[in-house]
C-alpha cells in the first residue's frame, strides 16, 4: 500500500481531486485520515446481514477502490450478494477491479464509470454512500436522496457515511481539535494536515447529523438512525419502509 504524502510538497498545494495521484494513495489516506474505518464496514456487514435477501444487489455509490465492496463481499458470502460499485475516477476504478482480481472476487463484483448524480438504477437491496454525500453540492443533495430512495426496494436499506459539524461552536471545534490530533498520531505533519485542508475547502462541504437526517426524512425515509459516531464522523442507517 503506497504512502500518503501526497501533501508534503509545495507543488501538491491544489484543489482535491480523485485522479490517478490520490487513487495511488487512497487506501493508506482513508486508513489515516478516518477514525475507525474498518469497524465501520463490519458493522455495515452486520446490518446487511440483518436486512438482505439473499440474491440481493448492493450499490456502493463513489465506491473509490473498492475496498468496502471488496470486504463485504468477502464478509457476507453465505448471502449470494450482486455487488456493484460505480464511481466516475477512472483510475479509482482501476485500483478497485485489480482488487477483486487479487481476492477472487471479479466475477461477484462490477465496477462501472459513471456520475452518480445522473445515475438511473433501480431495485437495489441496499446502497452504500460512504463519505460520498459530502462532496455533492449541498443544493443538488435533496433530489439526489430522492432517487436513491426510489431506487430501493421495499425494505432496502441506505447506509450514508459523513464528515459532520456540530450545530454547538464550541463542540464543533473541539471535534475538530480531536480529528486533527487523530492525524497527527497517524503520521500527518501540521503542513500536510493544512494543505489538505485548503485543498478540500468548497469541495467536501459537511453537514450536521440532524441536516442529513432531515434530507433523509424529506426524501421518504421514515425509519432511520445514526449507529456510528467519532466526534464529527457518523455513519447513519435508513430503511425504505
Amino acid at each position: 500500500m503506497a504512502r500518503d504524502d501526497i501533501f508534503k510538497y509545495s507543488e501538491m498545494n491544489r484543489e482535491f481531486q480523485f485522479d490517478g495521484i490520490v487513487a495511488d494513495v487512497f487506501d493508506d489516506m482513508l486508513n489515516r485520515s478516518v477514525p475507525c474505518y474498518r469497524m465501520v464496514i463490519e458493522m455495515m456487514g452486520a446490518i446487511l446481514d440483518k436486512f438482505l435477501l439473499e440474491g440481493d444487489r448492493v450499490y456502493d455509490l463513489g465506491c473509490s477502490t473498492g475496498e468496502t465492496l471488496v470486504e463485504l463481499a468477502r464478509q457476507l458470502d453465505r448471502l449470494n450478494l450482486d455487488f456493484t460499485g460505480i464511481d466516475n475516477s477512472p483510475a479509482m476504478l482501476s485500483k478497485a477491479r485489480h482488487k477483486a482480481e487479487m481476492f477472487a472476487l471479479a466475477s461477484r463484483i462490477d465496477f462501472r464509470e459513471a456520475d452518480i448524480v445522473d445515475l438511473d438504477i433501480s431495485g437495489a437491496g441496499a446502497i452504500i454512500m460512504n463519505y460520498t454525500l459530502q462532496f455533492i453540492r449541498p443544493v443538488n443533495r435533496q433530489e439526489f436522496l430522492a432517487r436513491v430512495y426510489k431506487a430501493l426496494r421495499p425494505g432496502g436499506i441506505l447506509i450514508l457515511s459523513e464528515k459532520v459539524l456540530s450545530p454547538a461552536p464550541d463542540l464543533n471545534r473541539a471535534f475538530i481539535d480531536f480529528y486533527l490530533d487523530f492525524k497527527r498520531r497517524n503520521g500527518y505533519s501540521e503542513t500536510e494536515i493544512s494543505r489538505k485542508r485548503e485543498a478540500l475547502e468548497n469541495v467536501l462541504i459537511p453537514f450536521s447529523v440532524k441536516e442529513n437526517i432531515d434530507l433523509l426524512t424529506e426524501a421518504g425515509f421514515t425509519s432511520h438512525e445514526t449507529f456510528f459516531q467519532w466526534f464529527n464522523f457518523a455513519s447513519i442507517v435508513a430503511v425504505k419502509n
